[in-house]
């Protein structure tokens, strides 16, 4: 989750501050939520010359950024959290970075529920949580089917515990966790392990990975050139393959392009329809992908001439086609076809977007108002969200955190809305929003915003 694509380009930066709300179990003074955005300071130890660069957000209850030397900083868990605390390496109260196998500076991560993925300078991209989502080395390698559908976009009817209820808590899964010496012998045991130690993703010599984005137990990678890679599981489409794969145990090339071409006459093709309907064939113009997220169970990425495409579970409506159907390969959304798309984040169950010129799109599931349509109904196709809070505003970045969102506009202002129960939004209260709402930050002008499970991260220039 916590997919924020619309990254804000960082020219000559002022020394930077991070705040963050919400509730992080292991920062929050006894466990209490925080209401208001409140600054995260990088601790002494390797503060000198050091600064933070950018906040990626985090997994269910712990946080993530980047500082200015390239390192992955952790904190927020504690250890009552299970495989969260596992993730997050331990950090607690104390940001700290994060050990990774390699001194190549990192440009971005991402976090699911619990599980993480890293891209560093050199192009290359770790991962490491539930064993599940950790890609074997063997690229194109198994594949566990999980039905005999092929191509079909029919809803299969399943969903988690919890999932239909307006509820805060989600149920923890309480995994064994392999050691390094388990990892290196390759010692198994025939049950699911919990992974700690990152390990490296292999997608093809001499391919540079340039972003990651983590789903609730998936993941999409984007190289340099537009192509785009995904593993784990597969059982909604969210894989974009065709079928409901129910685990891909190492990186698949997502089939995107479907056509063959060159240059400027290339565009993609996508399908469109049901499994009981004649297959339609739209073109999305663009040459590769430039933007990628992943929702809980879904998927979601941009061309580079802003076509938007979604793929996955499709229970709320999330992935924008006008149905509930669950959609097995990429599909571009009608509904928007004419509308130049810039960014994308994908929330558990929704899915928000911002065009070229500033406006913010919302739809999927709503039950918290985490589209922000002054509701809390559902919506299948992309609404464009144009209330007073909005207008005459230029929306630049946006994320999505399970089932809140935000969005930062080119003024500097932050709006969020949504699930609200541990003061995730910022507003100083624990009340949801289902309308984009103000958050007020004086002194200081925010860069950036990345949402987590439960809380929510802002970057921003320090007050001078």
């Amino acid at each position: 989750m916590n997919g924020n694509i619309g990254k804000v380009p960082i020219g000559e930066r002022k020394a930077s501050v991070v705040y963050m709300s919400g509730y992080l179990p292991g920062a929050a003074p006894e466990k209490s939520p925080i209401l208001s955005p409140v600054p995260v300071r990088l601790p002494e130890a390797f503060h000198g010359g050091d600064s933070w660069k950018d906040v990626c957000g985090g997994g269910c209850g712990f946080a993530m950024a980047i500082s200015d030397n390239g390192k992955l900083i952790t904190w927020g868990s504690s250890d009552d959290e299970g495989q969260c605390y596992v993730a997050s390496g331990k950090h607690g109260e104390t940001p700290e970075p994060f050990p990774l196998p390699t001194e190549a500076p990192v440009i971005q991560a991402s976090a699911g529920w619990a599980h993480c993925a890293v891209v560093t300078e050199s192009g290359e991209a770790f991962t490491w949580g539930w064993k599940e989502c950790i890609p074997s080395r063997d690229i194109g390698g198994k594949q566990q089917s999980g039905s005999s559908e092929q191509g079909s976009n029919s809803s299969s009817g399943t969903t988690l515990q919890n999932e239909n209820r307006k509820v805060g808590e989600e149920p923890v899964k309480r995994r064994r966790v392999s050691t390094a010496k388990d990892e290196t012998e390759g010692i198994t045991s025939g049950e699911d392990f919990f992974a700690t130690t990152p390990s490296l993703v292999s997608v093809g010599l001499g391919v540079r990975i340039t972003s990651v984005a983590t789903g609730g137990r998936h993941t999409l990678a984007l190289s340099d050139i537009g192509q785009v890679w995904g593993w784990g599981y597969g059982g909604e489409g969210q894989l974009g393959l065709g079928s409901r794969i129910k685990m891909v145990s190492s990186p698949h090339l997502i089939p995107f392009l479907e056509s063959p071409g060159s240059g400027i006459e290339r565009s993609f093709i996508l399908h469109q329809g049901t499994a009981t309907t004649s297959t339609q064939v739209s073109r999305v113009p663009g040459q590769y992908i430039k933007a990628i997220s992943c929702g809980g169970r879904h998927s979601a990425a941009i061309t580079d001439a802003g076509g938007l495409i979604t793929f996955g579970w499709g229970l709320y409506g999330q992935c924008g086609h006008g149905n509930t159907n669950d959609q097995l390969k990429p599909m571009a959304v009608s509904a928007v076809q004419n509308i130049r798309m810039e960014s994308v984040a994908a929330g558990l169950w929704h899915t928000i977007c911002i065009s070229s010129d500033g406006k913010v799109f919302a739809f999927g599931g709503n039950q918290f108002g985490q589209l922000g349509t002054g509701t809390d109904h559902a919506e299948t196709i992309p609404r464009l969200l144009d209330g007073q809070n909005l207008e005459n505003r230029h929306a630049r970045v946006v994320s999505c955190g399970a089932r809140h969102s935000a969005v930062l506009a080119e003024d500097g202002q932050l709006l969020c809305w949504g699930w609200n129960k541990y003061g995730q939004l910022g507003l100083g209260d624990t009340i949801d929003r289902d309308i984009p709402t103000q958050v007020q930050l004086d002194g200081c002008r925010l860069r950036k915003v990345a949402c987590g499970w439960w809380h929510t991260l802002l970057l921003a220039d320090s007050p001078t």
